[in-house]
């Protein structure tokens, strides 16, 4: 299932759960205050300001390391540009006649890593074109070393070529990692169970109200829905409305200089 649908799903899950407990909670605390008026709100304030101090708290962490990450990912793209720019200009350091076929295949590379990122969230598609890539870079390294051996090239083509292109080759794997970087699943579940028992918590409280706020009702439960899905949405920006896609028009725009 598409993450994002499950990212929809969980902040509509937790919203008409919350505003269950929410109600759950206001009918507990009218309850108890039947039973005990004079006791029934006693001690309960600090017992909610931890609460609600820890889902504040939560929410700050896992929305500030979601906010992290989706730089972090920006930041990756301008890198591997530069890294490929790099390589692609210390390729005059070879002899003419051996840089059309490397030249070719670098133009290959660079369709190659921007349709790994296109072709999502089909997996598989991206998969094979990542595949696909990283054969290429076996290619183009043979071909540099083999290149930088042949009579004529410079002794100098190889100990510059070579680094450059070991940095390309370096920057897709980093890259490829970071879009698996996540926090556990668990972090995610705590979370939804806080912002459920802050809900009740939230609700019982309210007990003291004759009528609903519903003011107060819906703006707590939309907010703290509305983190979540963020908090989500930020985690794969390939998938969702905040996206990291206009930064790939840096690699677009190196491979049209790819002449």
């Amino acid at each position: 299932m598409n993450k994002m649908l499950i990212a929809w799903l969980l902040a509509s899950g937790l919203f008409i759960g919350m505003l269950i407990l929410l109600e759950a909670g206001r009918r507990l605390g009218i309850q108890r205050r039947a039973r005990d008026p004079e006791g029934a709100q006693t001690g309960t304030g600090v017992v909610d300001g931890a609460v609600f101090a820890l889902v504040g708290l939560l929410i700050a962490f896992t929305f500030s390391g979601a906010a992290s990450r989706f730089e972090q990912r920006r930041d990756l793209i301008i890198e591997e540009t530069n890294a490929i720019g790099t390589a692609w200009l210390r390729l005059d350091l070879l002899p003419t006649s051996t840089q059309p076929v490397i030249r070719e295949h670098f133009k290959q590379y660079v369709d190659a890593r921007l349709e790994v990122y296109r072709k999502l969230p089909d997996m598989q598609a991206a998969l094979a074109e990542l595949t696909k890539a990283t054969g290429l870079q076996e290619q183009i390294w043979t071909q540099a070393i083999a290149a930088g051996q042949t009579d004529g090239a410079p002794s100098s083509a190889t100990m510059l070529l070579l680094p450059a292109l070991n940095a390309m080759f370096d920057i897709m794997t980093t890259r490829t990692m970071a879009t698996q970087m996540h926090p556990p699943m668990a972090i995610y579940g705590f979370l939804v169970a806080l912002a459920l028992a802050s809900a009740l918590l939230a609700g019982y409280s309210m007990a003291a109200s004759k009528t609903r706020s519903w003011l107060h009702i819906l703006g707590f439960t939309l907010v703290l829905a509305a983190a979540v899905y963020i908090i989500i949405d930020l985690e794969y920006p390939r998938l969702g409305l905040i996206r990291v896609d206009a930064f790939d028009q840096a690699l677009v725009d190196l491979r049209a200089s790819m002449k």
